[in-house]
């Protein structure tokens, strides 16, 4: 309907469109707008600016892959069909840098690019059965201070390090990774028995220092936030989750898994070894679901002990044939990653705070969920 009706209505009314317009058309045809905005009247007595125009803007700055918001306004003036798109008839229609920003935290406030999305994934993908869920997460660095509270904490850490290399006595040896473990899997033992809200309340949104290993095995640090993704067949994303940047991905899979299952109909998950935990297995099988985990180095060796009997160890379970097949198809959450920033936005985080930097995030997720959808349409 959008190629053969839309399109060329458009194309009749402003002139041959771009595929960043026709892009644009498609998620203003999708996306309920009307639904959830009002042009009401600012407490001033004032009439206020229509936000259905200014929320458009801010999913043309994504689908644009804009910087800033002053670039987007440049675009605006100079742009006669993305303007007229938005919804101004001129250039001097178009409002000033500050009502934007003041639009964009109403917007990150009320948390509209989520409501939009979840309305796209509603009336597309509720209908469908999915067969597979790829769960991944990806850096997002922000130009933001992390807060003076956990850097202290930071700062103490070190100092006890290093007095612990003068000659005091030293903590037992892997004490400190046993004791995030067991504070992961005391997170993970809780958000079983909480509902979704409280799982997603209990995450630190808070701006920090995070690391992650690369595919050569390097650890990469990153000040910001963290990203979590699931990802159906098609390249779609269906839900997501920010959080602080020094988060292990184990403690978003249950909130993710519960969030999706209330969208849309699926029935495998596949995660990498990051997420080899008993309660996230547990969960998924409760949840209908089958979950295929890589396994984690930590559940035996590979190579049985020469001597079972003085020494007996448990080799490391393997993913059956049909597991390790399906399981290949869990890169297409890392091709999402990097669309997301390369051609959304995602990589240029001008925002403070955990709240904006979702609505930007979101507003390119909202772009790429559709324009994936409108190829899968197409290659069918």
């Amino acid at each position: 309907m959008l190629q053969q009706h839309l399109f060329p209505q458009l194309e009749a009314a402003v002139g041959p469109l771009s595929a960043h317009l026709e892009l644009l058309a498609s998620v203003i045809a999708m996306v309920p707008l009307g639904r959830l905005l009002t042009a009401g009247r600012a407490s001033t007595g004032r009439p206020a600016k229509d936000r259905a125009a200014l929320a458009t803007a801010f999913v043309a700055k994504a689908i644009l892959n804009l910087p800033t918001t002053r670039d987007l306004i440049d675009r605006l003036r100079v742009d006669q069909a993305l303007h007229q798109f938005c919804g101004w008839r001129s250039p001097l229609a178009i409002p000033h840098e500050s009502k934007f920003s003041r639009a964009f935290a109403e917007f990150a406030a009320s948390e509209l690019p989520q409501q939009l999305h979840a309305a796209v994934i509603e009336a597309t993908q509720r209908p469908r059965l999915i067969g597979h869920i790829a769960r991944d997460s990806t850096a997002i660095p922000a130009r933001e201070r992390v807060p003076e509270a956990l850097m202290e904490q930071k700062r103490v850490a070190q100092e006890e390090k290093k007095k612990g290399k003068r000659g005091k006595p030293k903590r037992p040896k892997g004490a400190f990774r046993r004791a995030k473990a067991r504070e992961r899997g005391t997170r993970l033992k809780q958000q079983r028995a909480q509902k979704l809200p409280a799982m997603l309340a209990n995450l630190p949104q808070a701006c920090d220092i995070g690391a992650k290993k690369n595919s050569k095995g390097h650890e990469q640090y990153w000040r910001g936030y963290k990203l979590h993704l699931d990802v159906a067949d098609g390249q779609l994303p269906i839900s997501a989750v920010l959080t602080s940047a020094s988060v292990h991905d184990s403690q978003v899979a249950i909130p993710l898994m519960t969030m999706t299952t209330q969208r849309v109909d699926y029935l495998y998950e596949l995660m990498d070894s990051a997420y080899d935990a008993e309660q996230i297995h547990g969960q998924s099988r409760e949840l209908n679901h089958v979950p295929i985990i890589a396994i984690h180095g930590r559940r035996g060796t590979k190579k049985p002990s020469q001597m079972p009997k003085v020494f007996p160890t448990t080799p490391t379970p393997e993913l059956t044939w049909a597991e390790q097949e399906r399981y290949k198809t869990r890169t297409m959450s890392e091709r999402v990653n990097a669309r997301l920033k390369d051609e959304f936005g995602a990589s240029h985080l001008r925002v403070r705070g955990a709240a904006k930097a979702m609505a930007h995030l979101m507003f390119g997720v909202l772009a790429l969920t559709v324009d994936q959808w409108l190829r899968m349409q197409i290659t069918g």
